[in-house]
C-alpha cells in the first residue's frame, strides 16, 4: 500500500474496492487527492465521498473499480437524496464524476460511470447564511475585551471579515505580511480558492483594529500566520495556526456573550458587510469585485436586503 502524507499524515486505508485492485490502480486514485485535488478542504470532502459510495457498492456486492456502472451511481444518489441535501448530494455526485475522469485518463478504468447520472435539481435564488443588521456587528465588535491578545486577535479577525468581505478561508490563511502599506492607506491581501491573490485597501476602522492587534501582539515576523491560537498556558499567542473550526467557535461564543441570538456563523460577517454596503448606495458590481466574486449572481446570494421589505408586507396581515 502507498503511503501518502498529502492525504493524511498515516498510511491511508483505502477502500475495499480500491484495496483488490493492481498497484497501478492504488496509485493512481491515490495520486488523485495529492495532485489533483489542491485545497484541503475539498480534498477532505472528496475524499469523504470516494470512500462512501465505494463502500456503499461493495456492501452491495460490487468487487471491482471495472464492475461499477451507471446504476450504481443513480442508486447511490437516489439514495443520499432521501437523506442529504441537495448541495451536498450534487457535491458528492461531482466528486465521484470527478475521480473516475481522473481514472479514465490514467487508463485504470475504460468508461467514467458517472458521466451521465444526473444530479438532483437546486436552484438557488437567495442565500440562507443568517445576517446581522448593521447596528449587531457594531455592538458585536466593540463588546469583545481587547485588553488580551484573543480579544485584538478576534476583534481583528471579525473585523476583516465585515469591512473586506473575506471569506474566513482567505482570512486564516493570511499571513502578517499580508497586511500591507500602500500609497498611504493601510491594505490586505487575501488569498482566495484556487491560488488567486486579492487586495483591497482597509475600512478606517479595520486599519485601526490590525494595527491595534498586529502592534499590540508584536507581530514581527512577516511570513508567520497573522490569526493564530491562543497557548493556554501563557494566553498569549501561539505559532499555530488558528483552525477554521476554532474560528467557528470563537465566533459563537463573542456573540452569545454580545446577547445575539441570530445563529451566525463565519460566513455572516461576508453577508454582512455585503448587505450593509449595498443598503448605503454602493453598486453590486463594485460589492462583486471587492468580494472578489466572477459574478454579480454569486454576490446577489448574500443580498438580504430584501428581508425587511418581507417583514413589513408580512405584517400587514391582519385579523383584528
Amino acid at each position: 500500500m502507498h503511503s501518502l502524507a498529502l492525504v493524511a499524515p498515516t498510511r491511508p486505508v483505502l477502500p475495499a474496492i480500491v484495496a483488490t485492485a493492481d498497484d497501478r490502480a492504488q496509485l493512481r486514485f491515490l495520486e488523485f487527492f495529492a495532485a489533483e485535488i489542491r485545497n484541503p478542504h475539498t480534498r477532505r470532502a472528496y475524499a469523504r465521498a470516494a470512500a462512501d459510495f465505494l463502500g456503499w457498492a461493495a456492501e452491495r456486492g460490487v468487487s471491482s473499480l471495472f464492475s461499477i456502472a451507471p446504476m450504481h451511481v443513480a442508486a447511490w444518489v437516489e439514495e443520499l437524496g432521501r437523506e442529504l441535501a441537495p448541495p451536498t448530494v450534487k457535491q458528492r455526485l461531482a466528486a465521484i464524476r470527478h475521480l473516475f475522469d481522473w481514472l479514465v485518463v490514467g487508463q485504470v478504468v475504460p468508461h467514467n460511470p458517472a458521466a451521465s447520472v444526473r444530479g438532483p435539481a437546486h436552484v438557488v435564488r437567495r442565500g440562507r447564511t443568517p445576517v446581522l443588521e448593521a447596528h449587531e456587528a457594531k455592538a458585536l465588535l466593540e463588546s469583545i475585551d481587547v485588553s488580551t491578545e484573543a480579544g485584538l486577535r478576534d476583534r481583528a479577525l471579525i473585523g476583516l471579515m465585515v469591512y473586506s468581505f473575506a471569506r474566513i478561508g482567505a482570512a486564516l490563511s493570511m499571513r502578517v505580511e499580508d497586511v500591507f502599506v500602500q500609497n498611504r492607506r493601510l491594505w490586505v491581501r487575501l488569498h482566495e480558492k484556487g491560488g488567486k491573490r486579492h487586495e483591497m485597501p482597509c475600512h478606517h476602522r479595520l486599519e485601526e483594529n490590525l494595527h491595534a492587534y498586529i502592534h499590540g501582539c508584536g507581530l514581527k515576523n512577516p511570513r508567520a500566520p497573522l490569526f493564530r491560537t491562543i497557548a493556554r498556558d501563557t494566553k498569549r499567542l501561539s505559532d499555530t495556526l488558528l483552525p477554521q473550526p476554532n474560528a467557528w467557535a470563537m465566533v459563537r461564543r463573542r456573540a452569545k456573550a454580545a446577547g445575539i441570538a441570530t445563529a451566525i456563523g463565519n460566513h455572516t460577517f461576508r453577508a454582512t458587510g455585503i448587505t450593509t454596503y449595498l443598503k448605503n448606495g454602493g453598486t453590486l458590481e463594485n460589492a462583486a469585485a471587492m468580494a472578489n466574486h466572477s459574478s454579480t449572481r454569486t454576490t446577489q446570494l448574500y443580498d438580504r436586503r430584501r428581508d425587511a421589505i418581507t417583514l413589513a408586507e408580512v405584517e400587514r396581515v391582519r385579523l383584528d
